[in-house]
């Protein structure tokens, strides 16, 4: 809307809110009907609460979306130049929304039990969304923990022990928790999430979350195959997945594996620029398989910068271990070939290629001994040299440029070898999920909370911001798709399948004008915006129209 200069009121009666792309956020909170759903299933006094319990989540999940890396305990300095009202609810001011009130409800997500009450949630927004779990992928993530906690204490299955454990940051010196999500394949919407200890173990948390949640999942979402990384197979977590479909990266350490990539590559690398699969049937851990071999030209491109960096590093050490070895003296000439055989056993990236054993007389005392003096005793000593081997040089482009996936659906007519490979490449969804929630920007990298029921119920909220985040993001796209419209990308090009981020930032600068605290104003809003809301529909317009 245009305001004319001549007809404005006087600056001291003007005044604006800044809402970017807030509205979005909130009208996708809003249209999965989340904090309908919170204050529904979570018992609270509403005549005494002036924010109710879901709007207080929605309030964390706008701050945890707003990219602006502020505290939990800054979301009244967040909330300061927010259009609240518009955004939350009718009668909230930003001062409302203090620390003691999200501390509060963080409590009471914590009291319900966390795992349920966003089971609940995601199983209506994928009702809402028209998804469904056919395919979901398992991952889990660590983020790091400031303060002491109860690493010390005895733990106890309802509360996670914060401790130290294998970070996948490379930062064991700091206490951490571990996430735990199974992501849908399509949207890459979280469907369930599972705070778990700092110290646990992926296969073993993998495994505690299939025995205590699959069924659910069978049944509230449509789960038919679970799709993992290689933490995914092992004997005992396959076996605890006898009635379920599962797809997974066979570990590399697996003997078999490495026997079926190094028989199949000679015919998969033939061509080097054009992907290939070799299919075949095992057993490992007592269940039969169908075991995909692939070679992926974009692997190999890197395993050759990575095998020569690593085979240069390895021979230099080597040779040096070699000259180690050479300068060492022995009693007999039996222990010198028992010591080269032992180093033989230890190259990785060269061999032996000649080695001899001499013998030197030795003698006691000080001085040059005469020609007539017969030695006091003899050593042995090794002579030898190394060449690259390229054998075990083609062995490791092989066992780079080609990996494993298994699974035990065998009927390939209900699931060819393709659809494998391409759900699989779907873990990546889980994966960028998670290097979304650990973005300096987004709520925290970093956990700052003093109670450990409340970074659990804070990894909900996480979670809940993923959710939001991915769900509006799959609407953008298929908004676009089912009109043929596009949206400008970062280039300038036009695309239909922008990401939420980027599409954040394309809001960055919509300000809501205030005039004499009774009409309000959108500025700043162009076609490709009016054309984006337009197409997600009237929840979304109205929260970025003018009033009054």
């Amino acid at each position: 809307m245009h305001i004319e200069t001549n007809n404005m009121a006087p600056p001291s009666n003007l005044s604006s809110k800044t809402i970017n792309h807030l509205g979005l956020v909130a009208g996708m909170y809003d249209e999965l009907e989340i904090g309908e759903l919170i204050d529904k299933i979570i018992p609270q006094d509403k005549i005494k609460r002036v924010v109710s319990i879901g709007q207080t989540v929605k309030t964390m999940v706008l701050n945890g979306l707003g990219f602006t890396n502020r505290a939990m305990y800054l979301t009244p300095l967040f909330f300061k130049d927010k259009p609240t009202e518009r955004l939350i609810g009718q009668g909230i001011n930003p001062e409302h929304l203090n620390d003691d009130l999200l501390g509060r409800s963080l409590d009471k997500l914590y009291e319900y039990g966390v795992e349920s009450l966003y089971s609940q949630i995601s199983a209506h927004a994928l009702k809402l969304l028209g998804l469904n779990g056919k395919f979901s992928h398992l991952d889990s993530t660590s983020f790091h923990v400031d303060g002491k906690y109860n690493h010390q204490q005895s733990e106890d299955e309802h509360i996670i022990h914060i401790s130290k454990g294998h970070s996948r940051d490379h930062r064991p010196d700091l206490n951490q928790v571990i996430l735990q999500l199974i992501c849908d394949g399509k949207a890459g919407i979280p469907t369930l999430m599972q705070p778990l200890s700092g110290n646990i173990n992926d296969s073993k948390g993998f495994r505690d979350t299939i025995d205590a949640h699959i069924e659910q999942l069978k049944q509230g979402s449509g789960l038919e195959y679970l799709v993992g990384d290689s933490c995914l197979y092992s004997a005992d977590t396959l076996k605890s997945m006898e009635h379920l479909y599962w797809i997974s990266r066979v570990p590399e350490t697996i003997n078999l594996a490495k026997e079926a990539i190094h028989e199949a590559a000679p015919t998969l690398m033939e061509n080097l620029e054009e992907m290939k699969i070799h299919n075949l049937r095992t057993h490992y851990a007592d269940i039969e398989q169908r075991w995909l071999v692939v070679f992926s030209p974009q692997s190999y491109q890197r395993a050759l910068q990575s095998v020569d960096k690593g085979f240069l590093k390895q021979t230099e050490s080597e040779q040096k271990e070699l000259e180690k070895l050479c300068r060492r003296e022995f009693a007999c000439i039996k222990d010198a070939e028992k010591a080269l055989a032992l180093f033989k056993g230890t190259l990785k990236c060269t061999e032996v290629n000649w080695s001899e054993v001499t013998v030197t007389n030795k003698f006691n005392g000080k001085g040059r001994p005469s020609k007539k003096r017969k030695a006091d005793y003899q050593c042995y000593r090794i002579s030898a040299g190394l060449s690259s081997s390229l054998s075990k040089r083609s062995r490791q482009l092989e066992r780079k440029s080609c990996f494993v996936i298994a699974t035990n659906q065998l009927d390939s007519s209900k699931l060819n070898d393709q659809e494998v490979i391409d759900v699989y490449k779907n873990q990546q969804k889980v994966e960028r999920g998670f290097r979304f929630m650990k973005d300096p920007m987004f709520m925290a990298s970093t956990l700052f909370l003093k109670s450990p029921k409340r970074i659990m119920a804070l990894m909900m909220v996480m979670t809940l911001c993923l959710l939001v985040y991915a769900a509006l993001e799959y609407r953008i796209r298929e908004s676009l798709a089912l009109s043929g419209e596009t949206f400008p990308s970062q280039t300038g090009k036009e695309s239909s399948t922008p990401t939420a981020r980027w599409v954040f930032q394309y809001f960055s600068g919509i300000h809501v004008l205030i005039i004499n605290q009774l009409q309000e104003v959108i500025l700043n809003l162009n076609l490709h915006h009016q054309l984006l809301l337009h197409l997600l529909g009237n929840k979304y317009e109205s929260l970025y129209s003018g009033t009054g």
